[in-house]
């Protein structure tokens, strides 16, 4: 094997561990971080009722929300079932409809995505309003 045919080797091995960090890890990343969310989000109301944030938004590095949604639609919705059973497993009562709303930024902290919640009764599943995403 020449050294170039080895170096394309190493550059092709290295591309496509970045990619599969990215796609098939990305999607459990964010479901645990939407279960953080949740959990550290949630308030208990009276015995045997605990409210959880019923919106979320999941900004996501134009990069992976671009390879996401080639990998099928309805992320948003994807994740919004995962964290629906989350939240059945846990005894959480929503204040309103379960909303996951996913949109691509360029300027998310950690270069991948960022997830925030919100309390809202009335919500959109085709957008939520701004929110203080601290």
């Amino acid at each position: 094997m020449s050294a170039l045919t080895a170096l394309e080797q190493t550059l092709e091995d290295r591309w496509g561990a970045f990619w599969a960090r990215l796609t098939d890890k990305e999607p459990v990343e964010l479901v645990d971080a939407l279960r953080e969310e949740c959990d550290s989000n949630a308030v208990v109301c009276g015995e045997g009722r605990t409210m959880a944030p019923n919106v979320y938004a999941v900004e996501l590095h134009h990069s992976v929300h671009d390879e996401l949604v080639r990998r099928g639609g309805g992320v948003g919705q994807a994740l919004a079932d995962s964290l629906a059973h989350h939240g059945e497993q846990r005894g959480y009562t929503w204040p309103g409809p379960l909303t996951v709303h996913v949109t691509r930024s360029a300027q998310v902290p950690n270069g991948r995505y960022r997830v925030t919640s919100a309390v809202m009764s009335h919500v959109s599943a085709d957008g939520i309003p701004d929110f203080d995403r601290a």
